[in-house]
């Protein structure tokens, strides 16, 4: 996970610079725009380093990541005067956002004190499986330049297809632009039944657990394989990520340009993804020992 955290960083640089220098320019309202965005990414980044290192909990940006690219989406479309397509972006943005938080809301992720809330067990097994971050400076380091600025700043990315629908705003909402929209609220649709499914196994799970009643047929194997599960290992992850795959398509609608800097935010996030999953894979693996023959039947992603 650390190696690929910073393979992570290095591919948000080189990425990020070479689209966006080989792109079409951007004109200054839009300099303007996105100078105001970052400022607002790197507050928001520090700001979670610093209530992270205080409070000890290392999940501050994971409260915000269902809520700001609803802000991002929105300041855009403000931005660029309320056109009809930047609004549809912002409000299937929206769309997405609130179902998430109230995903992350359900499952103990936020508290009425607002730096509280449940911890990814992540990080705490990152911190066992290398001893080389229980050093405070190391922390204190990946918390800052990982967690902390990169997650923010991937948040920021994979929300500015809205920028790029913006400089071509004179081209009228069109058949790419209707297809990008079903495809946004298909996915979000599979993703909301992933989540419910997961969902009510673990809740049967653990009733049973607490009720000490015996873990028979599925709940015998202890992880969610049915359903969208039996076709993918993580049908919400492919999900998210077909979901921002499909906000770009905004863009090349109103552009016509198939590969614009844009694109660096959701080859960043399936990134992410598939170092999430390795990881998180490699946990299931060590707890559930029918976790290996899942992985040799159904395949990641796709």
């Amino acid at each position: 996970m650390l190696r690929t955290a910073l393979f992570l960083v290095a591919t948000l640089i080189a990425l990020t610079v070479a689209i966006f220098y080989t792109d079409q320019s951007l004109a200054p309202e839009h300099w303007a725009a996105l100078a105001t965005l970052f400022k607002s990414m790197v507050v928001v980044a520090l700001t979670c380093f610093a209530v992270s290192e205080i409070t000890r909990n290392y999940s501050q940006v994971d409260k915000l990541w269902s809520l700001l690219p609803i802000a991002y989406t929105w300041y855009v479309a403000s931005q660029a005067g309320f056109d009809d397509r930047t609004v549809l972006m912002a409000s299937l943005t929206t769309v997405w956002g609130l179902r998430l938080t109230y995903n992350f809301s359900r499952r103990g992720g936020y508290h009425w004190i607002p730096w509280r809330g449940e911890e990814d067990y992540r990080w705490a097994e990152l911190r066992r499986q290398q001893p080389a971050l229980n050093s405070r400076p190391v922390w204190m380091a990946f918390n800052l330049f990982f967690i902390s600025l990169y997650q923010n700043t991937l948040i920021l990315l994979f929300t500015l297809p809205a920028v790029v629908a913006w400089q071509g705003q004179n081209r009228p909402l069109n058949v790419l632009d209707a297809l990008a929209a079903l495809m946004m609220l298909g996915f979000i649709v599979l993703e909301t039944i992933a989540d419910q499914q997961q969902w009510n196994f673990q809740q049967e799970k653990h009733r049973r657990i607490q009720a000490r009643e015996p873990l028979d047929g599925d709940y015998a194997r202890g992880f969610c394989a049915t359903g969208l599960w039996s076709r993918v290992r993580h049908p919400n992850y492919a999900s998210e990520q077909a979901i921002w795959l499909s906000f770009y398509l905004f863009g090349v609608a109103a552009t016509g340009r198939w590969l614009n800097w844009s694109l660096a935010g959701a080859i960043l996030l399936m990134l992410l993804f598939l170092g999430s999953s390795d990881f998180s894979e490699k946990i299931s693996a060590g707890k559930y020992p029918g976790y290996a023959e899942y992985q040799r039947r159904v395949r990641r992603f796709i």
